[in-house]
């Protein structure tokens, strides 16, 4: 390879190394996921996983703590961000190699057959310099088809001393490295925010199983208490209607609340690596605590240091602003040493050594179109990069005002939840027992008894909300992987 071949390889891999690192995950609204039409690895690989364990007869225990772990080994997306790091790291090592002293030895042996008239050596020039030779010298016998063994060994030796370009390459791919790093550290991030959600969404949906269930078996007892009064006179057979119609309502919403839990349960084994078929048991309920109060400049000064997304895109601006420099750099000199030595050993003649020692020292005279072309397309990539970092400062200060603001009403949502649940528990009380004594038809009843089901559905699904609101405020703070227990107060 020539030496501006060798140039041109080195600014190559400068542009590789430029080209390689653009996978950021960006911190993305939350949704529910059993009403997202997107919930597909299809649409976004973090819904999809790696299946490493086969499905088994034994119900398998699962926490929120072995979901998270069994995302982060099986998850479809983090392991894309891994190989996108993988795949950078071995173009980075061949960027690298063109920075890099290259020594090489070279040996090899052969018969070789030499046609020295084809080489210049023939009868002529014989003629001119016999005078010069030895009296006596017979050259009658003189064959120019000659044969010879050759042996010979080089060892090569090629460096840049100084080069411009090479250094801010250096910088360039060492911003690459650590802008991938992070960008594999938001994906774990990621999966931790969505195995949490999925998990969150599964406790909730078994909650209102729950509810439906326990406000099934009591419509049953309603309706055999009136179908008893009806059948003794007591009751007119319009209260014997209303508690069927309310028992089977109730058996409707328990088979939707179970088809619910049970499609939240296979979406959750989606994520985190296990067959759909196989039988899981949720062994934690829905966490609930308050959490401390912070301020958004608090919050804020925590996701500028700990935000991946935010590091990654100042690597990328630290990346870009190296290239353009590298670019800048073309116009000095380039300084390089290419050498050898080696040893050939010819039959019959024996063995000599050889050797090269070259310096050079190279100057761009008039490249001046091409250099300032390239210069001002990296000084407009370099640009956009600053005001896309500018622009997630102010995206960040955004989405942690916003998921603050989220946590604290939603933590107003669950009081009032709460309390509706009390006190609907309450007037179900007090109006089962004046329909038992005799003061109430059953249609007070009924309404009692779905008012009580309205007000714990809705408290579940404030409950499940909060927390999604804490989860997100955590990912606002580039702190979930380490902090996700201690915000859902686990």
């Amino acid at each position: 390879m020539s030496r501006t071949s060798n140039s041109a390889a080195k600014l190559a891999a400068i542009a590789v190394i430029f080209a390689a690192v653009r996978v950021v995950p960006t911190l993305r609204a939350q949704v529910n996921p059993s009403s997202d039409s997107n919930y597909s690895s299809a649409a976004n690989s973090f819904y999809g996983s790696v299946t490493v364990q086969p499905v088994t007869d034994e119900e398998l225990k699962l926490s929120l703590d072995d979901a998270v772990r069994r995302g982060l080994d099986t998850n479809l997306g983090l392991k894309q961000a891994e190989y996108s790091e993988k795949n950078l790291r071995g173009q980075y090592n061949q960027a690298v190699q063109q920075f890099l002293p290259t020594i090489s030895l070279v040996g090899d042996a052969g018969y070789h057959m030499y046609n020295l008239a084809a080489l210049g050596f023939g009868p002529g020039l014989v003629q001119k310099i016999l005078p010069i030779l030895p009296p006596g010298t017979n050259i009658a016998g003189l064959s120019f088809i000659t044969r010879a063994e050759v042996t010979e060994g080089q060892l090569k030796y090629e460096q840049t001393l100084f080069s411009g370009p090479v250094i801010a390459g250096y910088k360039a791919a060492g911003a690459g490295m650590r802008a991938a790093y992070f960008a594999k550290m938001s994906a774990r991030g990621e999966v931790v925010q969505q195995v949490a959600s999925v998990y969150l969404r599964a406790i909730s949906a078994a909650s209102a199983v729950e509810n439906a269930r326990a406000l099934e078996e009591a419509d049953r007892v309603a309706f055999n208490n009136a179908h008893e009064a009806h059948l003794a006179g007591t009751a007119a057979n319009l209260d014997e209607l209303r508690a069927r119609v309310q028992y089977q309502t109730e058996q409707q919403a328990r088979i939707q609340a179970e088809n619910t839990f049970q499609k939240d349960l296979i979406l959750l084994k989606r994520e985190i690596g296990l067959d759909p078929g196989q039988k899981i048991v949720l062994i934690d309920r829905a966490p609930y605590s308050e959490l401390a109060v912070q301020t958004p400049e608090e919050v804020r000064a925590i996701a500028y240091k700990n935000r991946q997304d935010y590091q990654n895109m100042q690597n990328q601006v630290q990346e870009l602003k190296a290239v353009h420099q590298a670019y800048r750099a073309q116009r000095l000199p380039t300084l390089s040493f290419n050498g050898y030595y080696g040893v050939t050993e010819v039959t019959s003649i024996g063995s000599h050594g050889n050797f090269a020692a070259t310096g050079e020292l190279k100057f761009p005279i008039f490249r001046e179109a091409s250099l300032r072309g390239n210069i001002d397309a990296s000084q407009a990539q370099s640009d956009s990069a600053e005001a896309q970092l500018s622009d997630l400062r102010v995206k960040i200060d955004q989405q942690v005002r916003t998921a603050l603001l989220d946590v604290a009403a939603n933590k107003k949502l669950v009081d009032v939840a709460q309390s509706n649940v009390e006190l609907a528990t309450r007037a179900l009380s007090d109006e089962t027992d004046r329909v038992n004594a005799g003061v109430d038809d059953t249609l007070p009843l009924v309404d009692a008894q779905a008012s009580l089901a309205t007000a714990q559905n809705n408290y579940v699904e404030s409950l499940y909300q909060f927390n999604i609101s804490k989860l997100i405020l955590a990912r606002s703070a580039g702190i979930l992987e380490q902090q996700y227990r201690d915000y859902l107060g686990r």
